[in-house]
C-alpha cells in the first residue's frame, strides 16, 4: 500500500531571501517523506492578509502582523528576517529632516503595506504621518516621479535606490539598534498553524534543513534565487541574501527573541497595536 502524501501550503515572498531559504524544498533536495509542500508565492502584505484567516499552514509574515495572529500561529524559531544594524530605509529625492514627515507638515510617505513591520517601525520612529500603500517594488519609482515626498523601502529596493538618484533620510535598522543598545530589528518570521499539533516539530525540521542546505550550498542557492531578484545582479543578490539569510535565520537567539518581544511591547505602549501578544517560538 502506498503511503498517503499530505500536502501543506507554504506561503512566502517571491524574493531572493525567501527563495534562498526554500530552494532545497522547492527543488526536492531534502527528503520530506510523506509530507509535500505547495509553495505559494505572494508579496508579504498579501501573506499578512491571508494569515488573518489562517489560510496557509505555514507562512512568512511580518512581526507586526503577528501581533494580531498569535491565536492562529506560532513563530518558528528559524526563518526570521532581522535587520542587524540595518533595515527598511526611508528615502526621498532630496534630503530633509524626518520631522517634516509628521502629519500636518504637508508631506506624504509611500509605504509597502499597513501590516508590515517596516510600517510599524516608521510609526514608532516618526509618530503619526500621512501615508499611502504602494506596491513595494514601485515605491522608488513613485518617489522618483514626485508622486510622494518619501518612500519606505523593503526588500531589494534597500540596495538599489541610489541608482535612481534617491537619497537616504533614515535607516530604521540603525535607529532601532541605537535606541535599544544594539538589538536587531525584527521584520519577518516564519509561522506555523497551531492546529498542525504533533506534526509541527517534523515540519519545522524540514524548513530548518532547507535553510541550512542553502547556507551550505550558497553559490547554487544564490544562483537559483537570482530569478526572483528584480534587476539585481549576482553581487547585489548575494549581498541582499547575506543581509537577511544567515546564522540568525537558523535561530533567533536570546537577543533576537528579546528584540521581537520588545518591538511589540513598545508598539503596544505607544498604542500602535492593541496589546503585546504572548509569543512562543517553536522548533
Amino acid at each position: 500500500m502506498e503511503t498517503a502524501i499530505r500536502t501543506l501550503q507554504l506561503g512566502h515572498s517571491p524574493d531572493p531571501d525567501d527563495a534562498f531559504m526554500h530552494w532545497a524544498l522547492a527543488e526536492g533536495l531534502i527528503d520530506t517523506g510523506d509530507i509535500a509542500f505547495d509553495h505559494k508565492l505572494e508579496d508579504i502584505e498579501s501573506l499578512n492578509r491571508r494569515a488573518q484567516s489562517a489560510e496557509y499552514e505555514i507562512t512568512a509574515l511580518s512581526i507586526h502582523a503577528y501581533a494580531y495572529l498569535s491565536h492562529h500561529y506560532a513563530l518558528l524559531n528559524h526563518g526570521a528576517s532581522m535587520g542587524e544594524g540595518y533595515g527598511p530605509r526611508i528615502i526621498a529625492r532630496d534630503s530633509f529632516s524626518l520631522d517634516e514627515l509628521a502629519r500636518g507638515k504637508g508631506r506624504r510617505l509611500a509605504v509597502p503595506g499597513r501590516w508590515t513591520s517596516a510600517f510599524l517601525a516608521a510609526q514608532m520612529r516618526i509618530g503619526d504621518f500621512a501615508w499611502e500603500v504602494v506596491p513595494f517594488d514601485q515605491i522608488g519609482n513613485a518617489v522618483e516621479r514626485g508622486e510622494f515626498d518619501a518612500g519606505l523601502l523593503i526588500h531589494e529596493g534597500q540596495l538599489t535606490y541610489p541608482e535612481q538618484g534617491l537619497v537616504l533620510l533614515e535607516d530604521l535598522g540603525v535607529w532601532w539598534a541605537d535606541d535599544t543598545g544594539g538589538l536587531p530589528l525584527p521584520l519577518g518570521g516564519n509561522a506555523i498553524r497551531r492546529d498542525l499539533g504533533a506534526l509541527i516539530p517534523r515540519v519545522s525540521g524540514f524548513l530548518r534543513d532547507s535553510i541550512e542546505y542553502g547556507l551550505e550550498h550558497r553559490e547554487e542557492a544564490v544562483a537559483y534565487s537570482l530569478q526572483f531578484g528584480r534587476d539585481l545582479n549576482i553581487a547585489q543578490a548575494d549581498e541582499f541574501i547575506g543581509m537577511y539569510v544567515n546564522e540568525r535565520t537558523l535561530a533567533y537567539g536570546d537577543d533576537g527573541r528579546e528584540a521581537v518581544n520588545l518591538f511589540l511591547r513598545r508598539a503596544a505602549t505607544q498604542g500602535l497595536i492593541p496589546e503585546s501578544p504572548t509569543i512562543d517560538f517553536v522548533c
